[in-house]
């Protein structure tokens, strides 16, 4: 079986292409990084290590790279006999991979009559829908009315952290052992893929937000908090008892937004908190945090993962979500010159004002209850 993936970074090979490749794919990476490119097609193979005790070591092999700078006609080639298409290149970047894709489907309505599946594994509520109406913006009546019968583009939730690292080897990836990548078997055309350690649902809203909510919320909140604190990597941040008690009572509201809106057992909903809790807590990863709080305004924007749960909060229990309004308050204040948004956020608040530069973020109404208080808990901060 023929897999291409979008996206030769760590999390495509550490992630992704190490469950295809233990699902039987051979895989093609794309990406325009000459250097990892060249790379995959010097060694034709790399190692995934996982992080914890044992480092326990997998070899990805039967690999291949196509740069689509230099290349893009290979790319189309190979998307007329793939069994799957996959990415991980980052939300921001979907646009301008789709219309290769789009000349991928062109080709493959004239070379392959057969169904395939596009599968958007980035960390965002609907990639692959995103995707897809990027890629119809570039196919005419005729080719959009045979992606419809012919191309998925199944939502997918995916979770692991995969931190920034510099190896030996260039391809060599480290990973946390946790791993779950769930995607939604309504919208798979023709046979579901054989992914051997991905989950096939019915209700991925469910899943994409307990992952949205719990996941990235607690991660992003880790992060703020502990850049307050003046705190360098995520487990040493949570292992202050403050931040982490601060950090549980975020992941207690979300949680208390998901058990009302997905009838998710209240007590499972605690244990896997307790389980994200104990990832962060990983010592073997030593994953920064200006790293994780990078993309501010991305966070910070109304349906991610900060206001998205608080305003759920607020509308369904008629009260202020107290600790998210802290983790808010505290993106605000976060600022790292490496970090494009974070430079942006800065110059908002630093010309507009905290309030006005929040309610252009955030989406929400100047006189709306929330923002009263993240500013207020924003000033005291900054006392």
């Amino acid at each position: 079986m023929n897999a291409i993936h979008f996206g030769a970074g760590n999390i495509g090979r550490g992630f992704i292409g190490l469950l295809l490749h233990q699902s039987d794919y051979a895989i093609t990476f794309v990406d325009v990084n000459e250097q990892v490119i060249d790379e995959i097609n010097r060694v034709g193979q790399y190692n995934v290590l996982l992080a914890n005790e044992t480092k326990e070591q997998f070899t990805v092999k039967n690999v291949k790279g196509i740069n689509s700078k230099i290349n893009p006609e290979q790319v189309v080639e190979r998307f007329i006999q793939a069994d799957i298409v996959t990415t991980a290149i980052g939300p921001n970047i979907l646009k301008f991979i789709a219309p290769l894709i789009a000349d991928g489907i062109k080709a493959r309505m004239k070379n392959n009559q057969t169904p395939v599946n596009v599968i958007a594994c980035e960390n965002m509520i609907g990639g692959s829908s995103a995707l897809k109406q990027f890629v119809l913006e570039h196919l005419n009546e005729e080719e959009a009315a045979w992606l419809e019968e012919y191309v998925g583009f199944p939502d997918s939730a995916v979770d692991r952290i995969v931190p920034n690292q510099k190896n030996d080897n260039l391809l060599d990836v480290l990973v946390e052992p946790f791993h779950e990548w769930v995607i939604d078997e309504t919208a798979i055309k023709g046979e579901k893929p054989e992914i051997a350690e991905a989950h096939f649902v019915g209700n991925l809203q469910a899943y994409i937000e307990r992952k949205l909510f719990t996941v990235n919320t607690g991660h992003a909140a880790t992060a703020y908090l502990g850049n307050i604190k003046n705190y360098e990597t995520i487990s040493e941040t949570i292992h202050h008892e403050g931040v982490k008690e601060k950090v549980l009572h975020v992941l207690q509201e979300t949680g208390k937004v998901l058990v009302a809106r997905y009838n998710f057992n209240e007590a499972d909903h605690q244990k896997y908190i307790d389980k994200i809790l104990g990832r962060f807590a990983n010592a073997y990863i030593v994953d920064d945090v200006k790293r994780v709080g990078r993309s501010p305004l991305r966070k910070l924007s109304g349906n991610d993962r900060l206001v998205a749960p608080a305003l759920a909060y607020y509308k369904e229990f008629h009260e202020i979500p107290a600790h998210l309004v802290e983790v808010m308050a505290s993106a605000l204040h976060f600022y790292t010159p490496e970090d494009q948004e974070s430079v942006e956020l800065k110059k908002l608040v630093e010309e507009k004002g905290v309030q006005s530069a929040f309610v252009q973020v955030s989406g929400l109404s100047e006189d709306h209850e929330l923002v009263t208080e993240v500013i207020r808990v924003y000033n005291n901060i900054h006392a």
